[in-house]
């Protein structure tokens, strides 16, 4: 039988962010300490739902402390990330441990390196990095930390292969651009910058980069059948819902919405000095203070659905410049520190499946 961990938290406190009251120029992130109603992060949450849903797998949830309102089906065990010795105690009897870090949150990828060197010392076989979004090699500021790790697992397997490890790296939830509509029910979703919804676009260039999509319920089927297959995992999982470009998106998006469309373009010159002049930028929320996706069906009037409490990580006034960063069974153990939901607006370009 596979046994799956899943932490969901480090003892750092690492936090969710909130928005800033807005300057005249730029927004910046507050850190926010209310975990209380989310003991597993969306992201971990939709990834796991088939692996859970095959029986085939123990899944315990590696914690701070016993949350309110466990997710059933999983059990749950008390860690602290600080302490190695700890960690490689808890870690014993496991086959594997995917990570959920939000990297660009764990100063000096402090946490995953936790992780990484107690399953070498309990004997645990795999490893998954925090990797379930852009490729490596982005150049976007919030996966700097990713592209460390990656260079820091290549170099303890140098002389000697003593982890397998894989970065999954499935590129851009196809999810977001149904916003806020759910294709897949628990995950926290935005206006993305193709916004279906609003008929509405922001587009780089000429619009023709590369970009691939993935649906989360896609990346949570073939990880299942990853976690059951004996065979070595590859380095890069190659993992690729569609390979597109944002105008194709943005053709699809026409052709299924209709409608007049709001396009504005925007240049690289402009992204690379940190300005984005557009009369709206999406509106990214994070953690407790983000609403979940409408249900497939459901209808509204005119704008997406808001809640008083929700704040927005960045937004802006109409031509204003904002500075924008432009993220047999086998036991597994699953790490959920945070909530992945740092994709940046922009893709980087790239030939494989895990941009």
């Amino acid at each position: 039988m596979v046994k799956i961990a899943v932490a969901s938290g480090t003892g750092m406190d690492i936090p969710f962010l909130r928005a800033s009251p807005q300057t005249p120029s730029t927004t910046c992130a507050q850190p926010s300490t209310n975990h209380s109603n989310h003991p597993t992060p969306d992201v971990a949450t939709e990834i796991l739902r088939t692996p859970i849903a095959t029986g085939k797998h123990t899944i315990t949830i590696f914690t701070r402390s016993t949350p309110s309102n466990p997710l059933p089906g999983v059990s749950y065990k008390p860690v602290d990330y600080t302490s190695l010795p700890s960690l490689t105690s808890a870690l014993h009897g496991y086959d594997v441990c995917l990570s959920f870090i939000v990297v660009h949150l764990d100063a000096g990828n402090t946490a995953q390196k936790n992780l990484i060197h107690p399953c070498i010392a309990a004997g645990v076989q795999r490893f998954n990095p925090s990797e379930w979004a852009i490729k490596n090699g982005s150049g976007a500021p919030p996966y700097a930390n990713k592209d460390a790790i990656a260079e820091y697992l290549a170099e303890i397997n140098r002389e000697e292969k003593v982890l397998e490890y894989c970065l999954w790296q499935p590129s851009v939830f196809m999810d977001y651009f149904a916003h806020p509509y759910a294709l897949s029910r628990g995950l926290i979703t935005w206006p993305f910058f193709i916004d279906f919804n609003e008929r509405r676009a922001i587009v780089l260039d000429d619009g023709e980069q590369p970009l691939v999509v993935t649906r989360v319920t896609d990346i949570s089927d073939i990880l299942a059948l990853a976690l059951e297959s004996e065979e070595p995992w590859p380095t890069v999982g190659g993992m690729r819902g569609v390979r597109t470009s944002i105008n194709e998106i943005l053709a699809l998006g026409r052709k299924i919405r209709g409608g007049e469309w709001k396009v504005e373009y925007v240049s690289g010159e402009d992204v690379e000095r940190g300005e984005l002049r557009t009369e709206w930028v999406p509106t990214v929320m994070v953690g407790p203070l983000a609403r979940r996706a409408m249900p497939l069906g459901t209808t509204q009037s005119g704008a997406p659905d808001t809640d008083a409490t929700a704040e927005p990580l960045r937004t802006t006034k109409p031509r204003q410049s904002v500075r924008k960063r432009v993220p047999s069974q086998r036991t597994i153990a699953v790490d959920t520190i945070s909530v992945e939901t740092g994709h940046t607006l922009e893709n980087s370009e790239g030939e494989h499946a895990e941009e």
